[in-house]
Parts: C-alpha cells; structure tokens; sequence
C-alpha cells in the first residue's frame, strides 16, 4: 500500500501552519519501515486543488490540518475518516479552509478518493501576524497528535523508530523558511 501523509497549512500564519510543521516533525524525528508499504511525507503547503494528482496515486492518505468543531478550544485534536466526519467538524479554523475541503470533496465526486484519515486540530491563532510562532496550546496538542499518528501508522503494520528523541515543534516552527518540501509534488 502507498501512504502519503500530508501536511496542510500556510507556515507564515502562526497555527495554521501546523500541519507543515508537523510533517517536517514527523519526518525528522522518525524513521519509517515497511515491507508492504511505501510511506510518503508531503509538505502541501496551500496548494489545495494543485494536490489532487499527488493525492490520487495513493491507497491511504493522512491529512494534517487545522480544523474547526463545534464546543472546542484551542489544542483539541480530532482524529476521523473523512468520510464519517463528525457533524461538528469544519474547516473554519484555517486561512485555507474552503480549498482543503472543497480539493477531498472533489476527488471524492471524482471517484478517486482514497482511504482518507484527517488528524485535525484547533487552533488559537491564525493570521494575526506574520510569523512561525506556535500558540502554547498547539504546542501542547503535539504528543496527542504525534501518539494518535503513529498508532494509525503501526495499525497498518509501519515499523517506526526514532530518529531524534530531542527534537521538538517549536525547534521544526522556527527554523521552516530554511525547509524545502519533503517529497514535494512535481507540479
């Protein structure tokens, strides 16, 4: 099985960004194995309608992005397959939120959608400034979303170690302009 998972989120608008981050996370902290499957990280950056060629060649996809529900605050983090969304689940809680959601629905009308997991959480701050800062309460989310990630990941039989125990978000958030996507798409 081909995995892809996907970062979403512009990095210059404080907690919208966490899905980039997160992935470069991922990809710096852990070494992924697997006889059965390949495991692709992907920074999408905004790029929403632009991904659906890269979405399309994969059997499992892991969508990280800020989302929006209802009776939540900041730092709660949701874990669903997009075709049972929660009813209190939106995207209202990203600068990018129509594109992410209209760019799986049209796959899905498309009859392309793959097996599709979001691992959403809710952010504090979102374009007040410019800048790679992360809310304490983002910061906080990351072992729930690291955990939840990572089971999913072993569920579906991935070997996983760890690469660099000491690494943290905050480290990934500040240092992102020097990042090029990982595994970017070729569009």
């Amino acid at each position: 099985m081909n995995i892809l998972i996907l970062g979403i989120g512009n990095i210059l608008f404080q907690d919208e960004g966490i899905g980039a981050h997160f992935i470069h996370y991922l990809d710096e902290k852990y070494e992924y194995n697997s006889d059965e499957h390949t495991i692709s990280i992907v920074d999408g950056g905004t790029l929403a309608h632009r991904l659906i060629p890269l979405i399309i060649k994969y059997d499992k996809v892991f969508v990280v992005d800020c989302i929006d529900a209802l009776n939540s605050k900041p730092g709660d983090v949701y874990f669903f397959d997009y075709l049972k969304a929660p009813a209190e689940i939106d995207w209202q809680g990203s600068a990018h939120e129509i594109e992410m959601l209209q760019t799986l629905n049209m796959i899905k009308m498309n009859g392309d959608l793959p097996s599709t997991n979001v691992l959403g959480v809710i952010p504090k701050r979102v374009a007040d400034d410019t800048t790679f800062e992360l809310s304490e309460e983002i910061i906080k989310a990351i072992p729930t979303m690291e955990s939840t990630i990572i089971k999913a990941l072993k569920d579906l039989g991935v070997n996983i170690s760890v690469k660099n125990e000491d690494l943290s978000i905050v480290e990934i958030a500040n240092s992102s302009y020097k990042r090029e996507i990982i595994n970017g798409p070729a569009i």
